[in-house]
């Protein structure tokens, strides 16, 4: 079963902070900068935590990975906006 993730990041060089935007990309949707909508199943969460700390440095950077629960479209119907809308979901995202 898929959860729904909202990651947010910190990243005090630049190199790093490409890497992980990649990595990101690769597992879910931008909200805005450094913010990240995820639907994921428990192992790709897993995937994603290590892939983030093998990029990180623990005394510089920081990430943080907020489980909004179960992925019935409720944690977008929470997020209250002001000024532009979020992005249309994508479907059928590929997670590497």
């Amino acid at each position: 079963m898929r959860k729904c993730y909202l990651v947010c990041y910190d990243i005090a060089n630049p190199k790093r902070l490409q890497k992980i935007h990649r990595i990101m990309c690769s597992y879910g949707d931008p909200w805005q900068y450094s913010v990240f909508h995820c639907f994921l199943k428990d192992i790709d969460r897993v995937r994603l935590q290590k892939d983030l700390s093998n990029v990180i440095h623990n005394k510089e950077d920081q990430v943080l990975i907020l489980d909004l629960g179960s992925t019935d479209n409720s944690d977008r119907k929470a997020v209250t906006t002001l000024g532009k809308k979020l992005p249309p979901v994508r479907s059928g995202i590929v997670v590497v």
